[in-house]
């Protein structure tokens, strides 16, 4: 594995563009993929995304700690937050869209942690330090040169 790369960005919904730069740069410097490169921003995204607006409640200074490394054709990252405990992990494994009634009728919410829970592998949680910590593995392959 690579020495992580790391960035902390205040967790405010404005730093998304400059979350996404950070991947993007990250991934052309060690020659990943575009497909793999949108996997780990949408991941990111998302994580980033709900930080804001369920864990801070909105726009906070609080800041957002993300380290990415690669490790073969995965890249590995560690999403640190300061928000109130939360272990994305521990949700229900019944798939959200399968229920009577439909796709109508579901509830709102929980379709992030789904969809990072189908785009990585080796996920584990932890809160340490007064940060909640996810470390993850976004399995892909690096882009032929």
């Amino acid at each position: 594995m690579v020495t992580p790369e790391h960035r902390a960005f205040p967790a405010r919904m404005a730093m998304l563009a400059e979350l996404t730069a950070f991947v993007e740069g990250f991934c052309r410097e060690r020659g990943i993929g575009n497909e793999h490169r949108l996997r780990v921003t949408l991941v990111l995204e998302e994580l980033f995304t709900n930080t804001v607006a369920h864990g801070h409640r909105g726009d906070a200074e609080a800041p957002i700690h993300v380290s990415l490394s690669t490790d073969g054709d995965d890249v590995t990252l560690l999403y640190e937050d300061s928000a109130p405990p939360y272990d994305p992990l521990a949700t229900g494994s019944v798939d959200p869209l399968v229920h009577v009634g439909g796709t109508g009728s579901r509830p709102i919410g929980g379709l992030g942690v789904r969809l990072v829970g189908a785009l990585v592998r080796d996920a584990r949680y932890g809160y340490e330090g007064n940060r909640n910590r996810l470390w993850l593995r976004v399995p892909g392959r690096r882009a032929r040169r």
